[in-house]
C-alpha cells in the first residue's frame, strides 16, 4: 500500500492533503514524526505484506461476512456454557437505551457537560447498592476480575497488610487477574496470595484449612458466592467472621443476577462486595460484554480507597437545586496520574447504564422470580443428567452452574454434542483434576424444557 493510496475510511489520506499537513508542521515525511517516538531499530523498513485493499464497502462487507460464515453461535446452537460469560435474555429496551447517542460512548463524560449520563450512572450505583445491601458504589470497572483485583488492593491499603487468602474454588481466570493486580514492580508493594483448599465433599471453602491459615498478617479473605463451580457458600457468614476475628476484611465476589434469591453480601458480613453485571441485560459479545462493580459501606476508610470515579449528588449555583458531581475526585488516577493507588478506565460506563435499565425493568419481584426460575431449571437439569449411566453430579446446593463428571473425556463428548446442535459445558478437567473428566454446565432462563430434554437425550446417545 503506497504513499499515494487514498483510504476511503481515513480522513485526509489524499496525498496532496497529507503534503500540506506535513508542510504546515515543517516535516518532510510522516517517518520524521515517528523518529521522535519510536527507536530506529524498531521501525519497519519495508512495506507490510498486506493483501490488496477492498475500497468498496459492499465488497468489504461480503468479505467479512464470508469470514464469519463458518461460525456457530448461541443463536444457532443450544449453549450450556458459562464460567464467567453467561447467556441470559436481553430485553429489547436495554438495547434501545444503550444505543442512544447521548449514552453510546466509552467516554464517561464530565460534570460540566454530561449531567444526563451522570444521573444514569448514579442510578446504576444506587441500584447495585440496593441489590448488594451496600451504601457506596462507583462507575463500573472492566470486569469481575478487575473489580476483585481492585477490591483486594483496597483491603490491603485499609488494613496495611500484604497477604490475602483465596480459596481454590475461585475462577482460575480470575485468580490469574488477582495475581496480576497483587504483583508489583516494587517487591515491597506486592501482595502475597495464599491458597485455601476446597472441601472435596461439598465444593465449598474448606473451613478448617481457612482457620489454619488465618493470622494477623492477613489483609482479607476473598471468596465468591456462588463460587466458580456454581456452589452456594453455605458458610459465608462463618468465613466473614473468621476474617473479622483477626481484623481482616471480608471481600466477596458475586454474580449480580443471583441476588434476587441469594442472601446479600452485607447480610453475611462482607466489607467489600464486587462482581459481574454482564447477566444484567448485557450481551455476551464474544466475552466482551463484561462489567465489574465494587460496593462498600459509606465509611470514609472505604470510600477514600475506591479506585474509580464516584458519581454523587451535588448542589448547584441555583438554591435548592441538585445536580450530579464527582465525589473525592482527587482519589482517582485521572487526578493523581502516576501517583495513583490504582488505575481504572471508563470503557464500561455504558454497560453500567444498560445494567441499570435491566434492574429498573425487572424490579425486586422480577429479580426474585428470575432467580427462582434459574434455580429450578438448573436443578431439574442436574437431576435428569444424574440418571444417565456414566454421569455423576458431585455437588448440590448450586445456583445456575454445576460440575458434571463423565466416564469419558469431556473433549470427545463436547465434539459429539456439536453434532446434536449443542454447546456442552466448559471442560474443567485440567482446572480441577480431582474431579476427573468433568465439565461445568450452566442453565439459565434461556433454556426451555425442550432444550433441557434434548441435552438429556443427546448425552444418553453420546455415552451409550
Amino acid at each position: 500500500m503506497g504513499e499515494d493510496f487514498v483510504h476511503p475510511y481515513i480522513p485526509n489520506s489524499v496525498p496532496s492533503i497529507k503534503k500540506k499537513m506535513l508542510e504546515e508542521i515543517e516535516a518532510s515525511s510522516a517517518n520524521e514524526l515517528y523518529a521522535e517516538m519510536i527507536p530506529e531499530r524498531l521501525l519497519m523498513k519495508r512495506p507490510m505484506k498486506l493483501p490488496n485493499a477492498l475500497p468498496g464497502e459492499l465488497a468489504l462487507r461480503r468479505h467479512v461476512e464470508g469470514l464469519f460464515s463458518g461460525d456457530k453461535t448461541t443463536n444457532d446452537y443450544i449453549s450450556f456454557l458459562g464460567a464467567g460469560c453467561w447467556q441470559h435474555y436481553v430485553p429489547k429496551v436495554c438495547e434501545i437505551i444503550q444505543s442512544r447517542s447521548e449514552f453510546l460512548t466509552a467516554y464517561a463524560g464530565g460534570s460540566h457537560s454530561d449531567l444526563g449520563r451522570f444521573q444514569a450512572v448514579f442510578e446504576f450505583q444506587s441500584l447495585i447498592c440496593e441489590l448488594l445491601d451496600m451504601e457506596v458504589s462507583g462507575i463500573p470497572t472492566y470486569d469481575w476480575g478487575a473489580a476483585a483485583g481492585n477490591s483486594v488492593r483496597m483491603a490491603s491499603r485499609i488494613t496495611e497488610r500484604k497477604e490475602i487468602l483465596v480459596p481454590r474454588n475461585v475462577s482460575p481466570a480470575r485468580l490469574q487477574i488477582l495475581e496480576n493486580f497483587c504483583g508489583s514492580v516494587n517487591p515491597g508493594n506486592a501482595i502475597r496470595i495464599t491458597k485455601v483448599e476446597m472441601d472435596q465433599e461439598t465444593g465449598r471453602v474448606d473451613i478448617e484449612d481457612l482457620k489454619s491459615k488465618m493470622s494477623n498478617e492477613i489483609a482479607c479473605v476473598y471468596f465468591e458466592n456462588p463460587n466458580y463451580l456454581g456452589i452456594i457458600e453455605a458458610d459465608a457468614k462463618e468465613i466473614s467472621d473468621i476474617a473479622h476475628n483477626v481484623d481482616a476484611e471480608s471481600v466477596v465476589g458475586v454474580d449480580a443476577i443471583s441476588l434476587g434469591v441469594l442472601a446479600s453480601p452485607a447480610s453475611f458480613g462482607a466489607d467489600i462486595a464486587c462482581g459481574e453485571a454482564q447477566p444484567l441485560g448485557i450481551k455476551m459479545s464474544a466475552g466482551g460484554g463484561s462489567c465489574g462493580f465494587i460496593a462498600t459501606r459509606d465509611e470514609l476508610s472505604y470510600v477514600a480507597e475506591f479506585p474509580m470515579r464516584l458519581v454523587s449528588l451535588a448542589t448547584t449555583s441555583v438554591e435548592g437545586e441538585y445536580g450530579f458531581g464527582q465525589a473525592l475526585y482527587e482519589r482517582t488516577s485521572y487526578m493523581a496520574r502516576e501517583n495513583a493507588k490504582d488505575w481504572v478506565g471508563t470503557t464500561t460506563a455504558l454497560w453500567g447504564i444498560t445494567a441499570a435499565v435491566y434492574m429498573s425493568l425487572l424490579g425486586p419481584k422480577g429479580m426474585e422470580e428470575l432467580g427462582e426460575t434459574i434455580i429450578q431449571k438448573s436443578n431439574y437439569t442436574a437431576s435428569l443428567l444424574e440418571e444417565i449411566d456414566g454421569i455423576d453430579v458431585p455437588y448440590g446446593g448450586f445456583f445456575k452452574e454445576f460440575p458434571v463428571k463423565f466416564s469419558k473425556q469431556v473433549k470427545g463428548i463436547n465434539e459429539s454434542l456439536l453434532g446434536h446442535g449443542i454447546f456442552g459445558g466448559k471442560d474443567i478437567s485440567e482446572e480441577y483434576p480431582d474431579l476427573g473428566d468433568a465439565a461445568l454446565y450452566c442453565v439459565t432462563e434461556m433454556h426451555s424444557l425442550d432444550m433441557i430434554e434434548k441435552l438429556d437425550a443427546s448425552l444418553r446417545e453420546v455415552l451409550a
